[in-house]
């Protein structure tokens, strides 16, 4: 049979077809990186893997619930945690399966939480979003998504110290930043009653392993929320920096700060009294890991680093130019009643012993978000504290 020259055989043609097909598909087992949130605001299609930050309950197209949530069906998401723009938000659809888990209601301690969520890239309240997830995950991990083939680590999303929130105080040390930091923590703030506080501390120290308890600060115990009160057992409100050192009682202020009111069993907070801080004393049996003498406390390790940025944020808080008292720390202890708590050599060396883990710096977030609006700046910048008091 005769063959034009350069003609194929229909069998050599489907190698070739074949051999073409092969060289342009995609590497098995290749998916699409994660997304930011403003990628996926961008580009509402398909289906998208997106890793942002909780940072309230969506409630129509412009508006969004940052405390006293009321469902469980929808967050809203952004790149940075301290994210009050709804414009910079995706709204995120929480089906039944992730309520439990994800719901703000059941969950408030989850505002400022890193998620990863998998779904249809879609408008939800007529606004950008992520509806039908198939795959949720708190943290900063990528979840394994129900469809075949793994996800890619996306880029990391900006922690909310590189805010704008901070801008004042952006080249600044020593005084000068003192002086910012205060002007930033005082602006805007809302001041809670101190039967408020009550359930505020169910939010802001809830378990991360358990929603219905808290974890107490100094015995690090977790014990259920409905055991607050003044009886043995009970948990109550423990002033770090203690009330009578200022004479400030428990009135609207500093009485009532969320950043240095923290859960304690009742018996270990009168342990604790009103004494300063301090490395030293004898072993506390009720609260392991805690040592005291006739005038300081010692706290357990794991919490040394957030007593210090406690007590760095009130003395930046409370300059004496309103009602409240000049809070300042000094290098001694057994102060009294004066305006001043100590000691700060001991402070220092917490701060940079003990860094910020992930529940002191979800606890500034749902401070900020859901009930007071301001920040202890010490806990996203550690590093300021040297500069300001050492």
């Amino acid at each position: 049979m005769y063959r034009r020259a350069g003609m194929l055989t229909a069998s050599a043609a489907l190698a070739l077809l074949a051999l073409t097909i092969t060289w342009v598909r995609a590497p098995a087992g290749l998916a699409a990186a994660t997304l930011t949130v403003a990628q996926a605001i961008s580009g509402q299609s398909g289906t998208g893997t997106v890793r942002g930050y909780v940072v309230g309950e969506p409630t129509a197209t412009s508006t969004v619930r940052f405390r006293d949530f009321v469902g469980d069906t929808a967050i809203a998401i952004a790149d940075s945690s301290a994210e009050t723009s709804t414009a910079r938000m995706l709204y995120v659809q929480v089906t039944s399966p992730y309520r439990s888990s994800f719901g703000l209601r059941a969950n408030p301690g989850r505002l400022g939480d890193p998620v990863t969520v998998t779904g249809t890239l879609t408008a939800y309240f007529t606004h950008p979003g992520l509806k039908s997830p198939t795959a949720m995950t708190a943290g900063a991990g990528t979840p394994a998504p129900t469809t075949p083939g793994p996800t890619t680590p996306g880029p990391t999303t900006p922690p909310p110290s590189s805010d704008a929130y901070y801008a004042a105080a952006a080249g600044k040390s020593g005084d000068a930043l003192k002086d910012a930091l205060h002007g930033i923590v005082s602006r805007g703030v809302t001041t809670l009653s101190y039967d408020a506080v009550w359930n505020a501390l169910k939010a802001t120290d809830q378990d991360p392993a358990n929603a219905g308890n808290v974890i107490l600060l100094y015995s690090g115990v977790s014990r259920s929320k409905s055991l607050n009160g003044g009886a043995g057992g009970n948990w109550n409100r423990e002033h770090v920096w203690a009330k009578s050192h200022g004479d400030f009682g428990t009135s609207a202020g500093p009485g009532t700060d969320l950043h240095h009111l923290r859960p304690e069993d009742v018996g270990v907070n009168s342990l604790r009294d009103n004494k300063d801080f301090d490395n030293g004393g004898s072993a506390v049996p009720s609260a392991p890991g805690n040592f005291t003498d006739g005038d300081s406390w010692e706290p357990r390790t794991a919490v040394k680093g957030d007593v210090a940025r406690m007590i760095f944020y009130m003395a930046v808080r409370y300059e004496g130019g309103d009602a409240w008292p000049d809070l300042e720390v000094d290098n001694t202890t057994g102060s009294g009643t004066a305006p001043r708590l100590g000691r700060v050599s001991a402070l220092l060396q917490w701060n940079a012993q003990d860094p910020p883990d992930a529940f002191e710096r979800n606890r500034n977030q749902v401070i900020y978000a859901a009930y007071q609006h301001n920040r202890n700046p010490f806990i996203d910048h550690p590093e300021w504290a040297a500069s300001v008091f050492g």
